[in-house]
Formats: structure tokens, C-alpha cells, sequence
């Protein structure tokens, strides 16, 4: 992974065939490991432009169907703007509150959601659904895999943004169609995540809602199957994920 402050690679042109070596390879998995969907611990300091850049290049080289690029990235400094969004989310966490089971609903009140004015910056990842319209490759038995190819672009901005040091939130818990007219989003643009994007002063040891008793990480060797679904088997492989350790992500 980049380091702070160092430039892109400038040439992508060459095949590599080799492997990362082991201190590359700890890297990213440190970064899949520890990367947390972040809610709190967010810090003032403001977000280079040069450092968001390098963010946004990671998203910009996910994997895409058909080398679609379906998406783009509304970056949202203004704290107005922020506080309508903040409202958006109230009203959404007002109509989801309901549906939550009721022996839970203590709990999620309780549960921070959002750091949507916290931060000094959030991003909204979009998809544009008509961007491959005359190129049906890859979409046309799946039409939705210009959505998936969005949220390639999500993880790999996330990713990026652990490795240096900046927290990421994603919150879904909004009214698309009013986020949209909020936003000035047009009719065939998707909104898929919005994100709250800041420095932390510290990364959770474990996800937020495992560590406040709302879900627990299943176990892997239990999702595994061979052949078909549910398929019996694999027990070599099984044995092998179950004695693996590691901080998951939420």
C-alpha cells in the first residue's frame, strides 16, 4: 500500500506475475482485518486534497463489468448541506425503529449510527446506470452488476483509507429518492453508499455492533459448501479457516 505522502505509481503497463512479498502481503491483510465501519472516534483535522486523491484513484481502479466505471463521487464539505443530511437520517432511523424487534429496540437507540457531522467530509458513491447502456457485456443476464461494480469502488476507497489512517462510515440509513432531490441526483444515477470520511484517534480493537452485543461474526467453515448449495465436504478446508485468528471488519 502507498505510504502517506508518496506518489501514485505512474505505470500500470506491465504484467506482474509475482507475488507480494510477505511485508506487502501483511499490509493488506492488516488492512482487511482491521478496516472498521466507523461511527465515532472521528478528529476535526481537515483531509488533504492530494491524500483524498489517492483515495478516490484506489476507488476509480476497482473491478468493473465490461469496464464499465459506472461510478462518481460527490465529495460534501458544507456543514449546512451536512446538517440536511443529518436530518434525512433521523427521519429514516425514526421509520426503521419500528421494524426492529422490540426486546432490540433499546439497544439500537443507543447505538451510534453515524458520524455524518462529525467528519469534515462525506462522500457519496453513485452509480450511473446509464453509463454502459450501448454495452451489454457482462449485464445481460445480470443488469444489476454495474451496482456490484460500485461497491468494488467503496471497498477499495475503504481499504485505501485504513491503510492510511483514515476512518470511514457508511451510512444506509437514509431515504434514497429524498437523499436524490437533496443532492440534485438524477433519475438513472443510483446512489449506493454514503460516506462519512475522517481522521480517528483510534481504530476498535472489534466492529461497533459486535462489541455492543448486536451480532457476532459467524463462524467461516459453517458458510462453506462443496459442489451445490449446502453441499457436505471440504472438511480439509474447513479445518484449515477454522484455525485461523484475526480481527474481522465489520
Amino acid at each position: 500500500m502507498l505510504a502517506r505522502g508518496h506518489a501514485m505509481p505512474t505505470d500500470h503497463t506491465h504484467a506482474d506475475t509475482g507475488c507480494f512479498d510477505a511485508a506487502a502481503q501483511d499490509a493488506v491483510y492488516r488492512a482487511i482485518f482491521t478496516r472498521r465501519d466507523v461511527r465515532s472516534h472521528f478528529l476535526s483535522d481537515p483531509i488533504e486534497d492530494a491524500q483524498l486523491g489517492r483515495l478516490l484513484m484506489a476507488a476509480h481502479h476497482a473491478p468493473s463489468v465490461g469496464f464499465m466505471q459506472p461510478w462518481n463521487f460527490i465529495v460534501i464539505r458544507d456543514p449546512g448541506r451536512r446538517e440536511q443530511v443529518r436530518d434525512l437520517f433521523l427521519a429514516a432511523r425514526g421509520q426503521e425503529l419500528p421494524h426492529i424487534a422490540e426486546e432490540r429496540q433499546a439497544l439500537y437507540r443507543k447505538l451510534k449510527l453515524e458520524g455524518i457531522s462529525e467528519t469534515p467530509l462525506n462522500l457519496v458513491v453513485t452509480c450511473d446506470r446509464s453509463r454502459s447502456r450501448h454495452s451489454p457485456l457482462g449485464r445481460w443476464h445480470n443488469p444489476e452488476m454495474d451496482l456490484y461494480s460500485t461497491v468494488c469502488a467503496v471497498q477499495n476507497f475503504w481499504l485505501a483509507a485504513r491503510a492510511e489512517g483514515i476512518g470511514v462510515g457508511w451510512v444506509s440509513i437514509l431515504d434514497r429518492e429524498a437523499l436524490k432531490r437533496l443532492l440534485g441526483i438524477p433519475e438513472h444515477v443510483t446512489p449506493v453508499a454514503y460516506l462519512c470520511v475522517g481522521r480517528v484517534s483510534e481504530f476498535a480493537a472489534r466492529p461497533d455492533l459486535e462489541r455492543h452485543g448486536w451480532a457476532s461474526r459467524l463462524p467461516l467453515a459453517d458458510l462453506i459448501m462443496s459442489e451445490v448449495y449446502s453441499g457436505a465436504g471440504e472438511d480439509v478446508l474447513k479445518a484449515a479457516v477454522s484455525t485461523l485468528s484475526g480481527a474481522g471488519s465489520s
